[in-house]
């Protein structure tokens, strides 16, 4: 249904009812009908304007008109569905959006306005389709890998910051360094961060910093702004030349709530540049209370272990003697070892002595000579051996006695028996 066409089907109604009834309708009466033609007739619609007077409230709801270059229409964007917006930043004056609402009729003031459910700047659709497809690929292609990111210096010496200088984020940087650690060195790069060309003057600052090796680590970085604003930090080139970098590279683009592709290949991402520098740099005074904690836990360690050093040393010593006395005590030892062995060698001498004593006397015992001392005396004939009986002496033998103390020859003159 059109203006027109509505208009006119309005003045015929309100005739019909004039000829029907005699009696005036209350200006209430009058703005109830014109809101439920409004808003059962026309309900929901879909606006293309540019957005002006925008106005935020204390309550959360927000106020603004949507205007083009022939109209202007109130709009109110209530506080539930201004917290579902996912553009926030990007939505200012000036932009131009689209608008999903329905009509309605505040009755106080006799006006209409459109009640807003949901924003987005024109172009913004296919931006976000262009991002979400690119995002997509290179994750396929692993430039998003955790395990390939590098590790950001515990404490650089040099900083490279890309970034515009005249911008509110190089300010917010070198305010934070200076306040964290003034003595940190850093070099900017100027940079465009917005426009049609602003990616290829990212990556020719990239291959400098790289090239020359400039620094210890890289901060690519800008403030807030709309998504056509900070699509530079979207583009493919930059994502492959911040993954090819050999410095490690931080993004910090935009608010928190901002997330461009470049975030996701860098090594690390900071919600804000405030939050990036605040990350590449620690705390002078909390790093000079961190060394003399150092320092006094290893002096402490270092007593405890002389103590437990000290404490063996007086252990080992308490074992050893001086090479003097352990002579005197070899010598002593010698000593005894010395009488031990010629008491040991004397008795058995001794031991052996009084053997062969026994062994004497054994022998004299069972020797013929101690039988030929009592009075005895054996006969040996011619060849030597011992007469045994009187048949081996016939008479006229010749033969030998053998008395205890000589021999002495003999014959036989006759046998008895």
């Amino acid at each position: 249904m059109s203006n027109l066409e509505f208009d006119f089907s309005l003045k015929e109604e309100v005739e019909d009812e004039e000829e029907e009834e005699e009696r005036p309708i209350s200006v209430g009466e009058l703005t109830s009908q014109i809101k439920s033609l409004l808003e059962d007739g026309i309900g929901y619609v879909t606006v293309r304007g540019e957005i002006s007077n925008w106005k935020p409230a204390a309550s959360g709801h927000i106020y603004f008109s949507l205007k083009d270059s022939d109209a202007t229409i109130s709009a109110a964007l209530f506080r539930s569905a201004a917290g579902r917006l996912k553009n926030r930043a990007a939505i200012r004056d000036g932009v131009e959006v689209i608008c999903r609402g329905k009509i309605s009729v505040y009755a106080p003031r006799g006006s209409y306005n459109i009640v807003v459910d949901s924003i987005e700047p024109v172009g913004a659709g296919t931006l976000q389709a262009q991002f979400e497809a690119l995002k997509k690929k290179l994750f396929a292609e692993g430039l998003f890998d955790s395990s390939r990111k590098r590790a950001i210096p515990l404490m650089p010496e040099r900083i490279v910051v890309i970034t515009s200088p005249t911008g509110a984020a190089i300010r917010d940087v070198l305010s934070v360094l200076r306040r964290r650690f003034a003595g940190v060195k850093v070099l900017i790069i100027p940079c465009l961060v917005q426009g049609a060309e602003a990616h290829k003057d990212l990556i020719r600052a990239l291959r400098t910093a790289n090239e020359h090796k400039l620094g210890d680590v890289i901060l690519l970085t800008r403030g807030g702004g709309s998504l056509e604003d900070m699509w530079c930090f979207n583009e493919e080139e930059l994502a492959r030349e911040i993954f090819n970098s050999m410095i490690p590279v931080v993004s910090a683009v935009g608010h928190e709530i901002d997330f461009t592709i470049a975030d996701f290949v860098a090594d690390l991402r900071a919600a804000t540049p405030s939050a990036a520098a605040e990350l590449l740099v620690r705390e002078k005074a909390a790093l000079t209370e961190g060394v003399s904690d150092l320092q006094l836990r290893i002096v402490k360690s270092m007593r405890h272990a002389l103590q437990q050093a000290c404490l063996e040393l007086k252990s080992v010593t308490s074992q050893l003697k001086s090479p003097r006395d352990r002579i005197n005590d070899l010598r002593q030892r010698f000593d005894d070892w010395a009488e031990r062995l010629a008491i040991a060698t004397e008795q058995s001498v001794e031991d052996q002595r009084n053997r062969l004593i026994r062994i004497e006397s054994s022998l004299k015992a069972l020797s013929p000579l101690s039988v030929l001392e009592r009075g005895y005396a054996i006969a040996f004939n011619p060849n030597g051996s011992a007469v045994r009986n009187v048949s081996q002496l016939p008479p006229g033998t010749e033969f030998r006695l053998r008395l205890h103390d000589g021999t002495v020859a003999a014959e036989a003159k006759a046998s008895s028996s």
